[in-house]
């Protein structure tokens, strides 16, 4: 993950903290763990939501992460692909999250 990507990474975490969220940050590539796991798992209003957190140029989503965010959109969770703090409160109200 890129410097940029942790950056944007830590600004969408403190921004559903200021949404009062539960938040718990994915550390990729451990061994007990299912690949392609988007990066934030949150509760915000009860609701289940995912982020998958990529860079503004270049983040590139792999098949495994669709499949996943896919996966859980299909089950009743919000799942998004974000670049910014905008775009996932623009995601949020979309859903009806917030």
């Amino acid at each position: 993950m890129s410097h940029t990507e942790k950056k944007i990474e830590r600004q969408i975490i403190a921004y559903l903290e200021s949404l009062d969220a539960w938040v718990f940050k994915v550390h990729g590539g451990s061994q007990f763990q299912r690949a392609g796991v988007p990066d934030i798992i949150a509760c915000v209003n009860g609701r289940f939501v995912a982020v998958e957190v990529k860079r503004p140029k270049g983040g590139i989503v792999s098949p495994l992460q669709h499949e996943n965010i896919d996966w859980i959109n299909r089950t009743g969770g919000v799942a998004l692909v974000a670049t910014s703090i905008d775009e996932v409160e623009f995601d949020l109200k979309r859903y009806g999250v917030i």
